[in-house]
């Protein structure tokens, strides 16, 4: 991973990306949480910035949107949310929870594997493996969706768009803080992976990456 740090933001249309049930009283787990995000050192191609999270799935939310950006193109680009619960929640198996969406237009001959979805989970898994970071409970879908053109847009080529949505449970480190950094990097690999940028560091020739394509804004 190269060590420059990603773009940060600090204009979200008013949103700092925190949610919280209680005001001003921030667990200080969550906030040592949300401060290890706003640390994290990513690749280049990402640009990131704070966004409103979504409302009541948890008492307190930081959401963070990210592009991988290559001129005027966006190749790809996601949202990743963090949700804490002081109290526990028996589904998460823990206090933190992290939720995705990430998403992709893909080539013609990418949208044609069967074996796509499969490999579209594993490159999330293996992010996170990748990093040594400790998760329980993930689970997700991927969607691959495809689009035909008629009439005035009939010039355009058909497109098939990839979509990962997952949440998985950060395990807690030291003062029941998980490692949200990392976690965080992880996520620029798979974004930066599904754009079809090619790896930082060396990696294993049976991995496979996208060629480079122009990816749909987040709406």
């Amino acid at each position: 991973m190269a060590s420059a740090q990603g773009h940060f933001s600090d204009q979200s249309d008013g949103a700092d990306g925190t949610d919280s049930a209680e005001g001003d009283s921030v667990p200080p787990a969550f906030r040592s949480a949300v401060d290890a995000l706003r640390s994290a050192r990513l690749r280049p191609e990402l640009e990131v910035e704070p966004t409103r999270p979504p409302k009541r799935l948890a008492p307190y939310a930081y959401a963070l949107e990210a592009a991988v950006v290559d001129g005027e193109d966006d190749l790809a680009d996601g949202r990743l949310v963090l949700l804490h619960d002081p109290a526990g929640h028996e589904a998460w198996q823990g206090n933190f929870r992290l939720v995705t969406l990430v998403r992709a237009e893909l080539e013609p001959e990418m949208a044609s594997d069967p074996l796509l979805p499969e490999v579209c989970w594993s490159w999330l898994t293996g992010a996170l493996e990748a990093r040594g970071l400790s998760y329980g409970e993930a689970g997700g879908t991927v969607t691959r969706a495809g689009s035909h053109y008629f009439g005035q847009l009939a010039t355009r080529r058909p497109a098939t768009q990839i979509e990962i949505r997952a949440s998985w449970t950060p395990r807690e480190g030291r003062g029941g803080v998980p490692d949200t950094a990392a976690h965080l990097m992880a996520w620029g690999d798979l974004l930066c992976q599904i754009a079809g940028l090619p790896p930082s560091e060396p990696v294993d020739a049976a991995v496979v990456t996208l060629p480079q394509r122009r990816g749909p804004q987040v709406s």
